[in-house]
């Protein structure tokens, strides 16, 4: 008896729900726990919402292996970058305490009185609200933390999807 590994249209459909429920469990904890995100939370949930789009786009057009690969590492690119704003948010959270940047304001009032690249100036780089660990997944994972497990894993299948031998599938 074998195990037949599902086709990446499958996989790819798979991927777009582990996104979706991704966005569903932050919103939950955003407007349910009430957890207020910050800066670099917001640039992490777009990422996942890339991925996921990638990920239906291709899971729709259902392309060659040649297209495959190019949905598979858009995909990819996005659990990279992803990654990254992961990275730098668990570096602010270790930060020695005296060394942790000044908060700013609000989300809302940044939103509403800055001009848009200073606004996406300050969602790329965070600042100390973005430091704060306000919830840990049974005391260890913070959430920027989970956040990069689900990056590296998301990355992982795409990158399988990108290099795997398939025909073409109906």
């Amino acid at each position: 008896m074998t195990l037949a590994i599902p086709n990446n249209r499958i996989i790819n459909l798979g991927v777009f729900v582990a996104c979706v429920t991704t966005i569903g469990i932050v919103l939950y904890m955003e407007h349910v726990m009430l957890l207020q995100p910050c800066g670099l939370c917001i640039t992490q949930r777009v990422f996942v919402i890339l991925c996921g789009l990638v990920c239906l786009a291709s899971a729709i057009h259902n392309p060659g292996s040649k297209g495959q690969k190019y949905y598979a590492f858009g995909a990819a690119s996005m659990c990279v970058f992803g990654s990254y704003f992961s990275g730098r948010q668990i570096w602010l959270q270790h930060l020695p305490e005296d060394q942790v940047p000044a908060c700013g304001p609000g989300l809302t009032y940044i939103y509403e009185n800055f001009p848009f690249m200073e606004t996406l100036s300050f969602l790329l780089k965070g600042d100390g609200n973005c430091a704060e660990v306000v919830f840990r997944l049974f005391g260890i994972f913070s959430i920027p933390e989970m956040a990069l497990i689900a990056f590296i894993a998301l990355f992982s299948i795409c990158i399988y999807m990108a290099f795997r031998n398939q025909p073409q599938s109906a």
